[in-house]
């Protein structure tokens, strides 16, 4: 499942607009320009009390971060890795610039349903899901690669909890925190499913080249295998039952479990090169998020809120701003190299999950803190955008990616 493996043989083409020739030209623009804009729009709406669209601020916020930036993330990711598993030829071309036009229609839509209405909003944003899921089964069916069928299944999952979000907007049922749970949970089961294969992955070949005589990370095993059925049954309970004291317990083993696997990948070997760093550092936000919001379930620390963001803007915010930045620099033909400003891209992202995670320790200035939090955020995003754009808009090999921003460190 490594996404910066090179393409299916022929899957490369030099004809067409550069930006959708490969699913993470386009989402991985649009997922970054998207974050950017979307929590400043938030925090004018948390700071002012208005909302900015026909459904709470808050769970508009919610939605726009997991239905909007993640899956745009979690598409590029796919549409991108899914050539190295078929064989196939990549989608690209007018059926690339369709599927990510009905995305950006989705989040149109959201911002105009005061006055479409929550029902053309909704019908707008679930065709998105839709076709991605069925275009995800076509290829991976039709290139027999029926192992990776689960992640049809994953975003299955994420079409029924935006479904949930937008009945709870049509008055129909009041389901919009749980369908908001429901697409935390698969976006963070996905992270340590995915991240469990390529973290260790990376790091090995890494240090097999770097330092050969080194340790390497541990191989795959049954105690592996333990660790993310406890992250999944932590996830499912939460889900399911989020103030329960079994899931309390379910989510600190899950936390665990998480460290445990995280533990076996040799991650302090990795200080120097900050591509690694950060994937190691995006897992370590997962395992703590998962402890602390059992822990915080028992002993209320601080709002339920605080652990629920070292998930998301710790380990999603993380973890897709790590694959976001290597896979475009590998498959744009660039040297896997972190230099200043994909450093303070991590930096920035770091910074917003600190001080998220910090907000409620800090009494009447909680609502400077979170929006400071907030601007972190955005200022990573839209430092990607800066830096990374010119990569994704020009064809492999063609783009004017300058030493200065592309840095001087070798990756993995």
């Amino acid at each position: 499942m490594q996404i910066a493996s090179p393409r299916a043989a022929g899957a490369r083409r030099a004809s067409g607009v550069a930006l959708f020739s490969g699913g993470y030209r386009p989402f991985f623009l649009l997922a970054a320009l998207w974050s950017a804009i979307a929590v400043p729009v938030w925090l004018a709406a948390y700071v002012h009390g208005y909302a900015p669209a026909a459904m709470p601020a808050m769970t508009w916020h919610a939605h726009e971060m997991i239905y909007g930036y993640a899956l745009a993330t979690v598409t590029g990711f796919l549409l991108t890795a899914i050539p190295n598993w078929t064989g196939r030829l990549p989608l690209s071309g007018a059926r690339l610039a369709a599927l990510a036009g009905l995305w950006l229609a989705g989040r149109l839509a959201l911002l105009a349903s005061a006055h479409i209405g929550a029902m053309a909003a909704a019908l707008v944003d679930l065709a998105f899901s839709a076709t991605l899921m069925a275009a995800v089964a076509r290829e991976l069916v039709a290139g027999r690669s029926l192992r990776n069928l689960p992640m049809v299944a994953a975003l299955g999952l994420l079409f029924t909890g935006n479904l949930l979000v937008h009945l709870q907007a049509l008055d129909i049922a009041y389901t919009a925190a749980l369908g908001n749970r429901l697409g935390i949970a698969t976006l963070v089961a996905l992270i340590a499913l995915v991240g469990g294969r390529i973290v260790p992955s990376f790091t090995r070949n890494w240090l097999a080249r770097m330092k050969p005589q080194q340790p390497m990370p541990a191989s795959p095993s049954k105690l592996d295998a333990a660790c993310l059925v406890a992250v999944v049954a932590g996830l499912v309970a939460w889900v399911a039952a989020p103030e329960h004291s079994v899931t309390f317990v379910l989510l600190i083993v899950a936390g665990g479990a998480a460290a445990t696997r995280l533990s076996r990948w040799r991650g302090l070997a990795t200080l120097r090169e900050p591509l690694l760093v950060v994937l190691h550092a995006g897992y370590a936000w997962l395992a703590f998020g998962l402890a602390f919001l059992g822990l915080n379930g028992f002993f209320a620390w601080l709002p339920p809120s605080a652990g629920l963001h070292a998930l998301t803007v710790g380990a999603v915010g993380t973890m897709t701003l790590a694959v976001m930045t290597r896979a475009s620099l590998g498959h744009s033909g660039r040297p896997l190299r972190a230099g200043a400003g994909t450093v303070a891209i991590y930096g920035l992202v770091t910074a917003a999950a600190v001080l998220r995670l910090a907000a409620p320790l800090t009494g009447a200035q909680a609502v400077v803190v979170t929006s400071l939090a907030g601007l972190a955020w955005s200022a990573a995003f839209g430092l990607f955008a800066l830096l990374y754009a010119p990569m994704l808009l020009q064809k492999r090999g063609q783009d004017p990616f300058s030493a200065k921003a592309s840095g001087t460190r070798q990756g993995s």
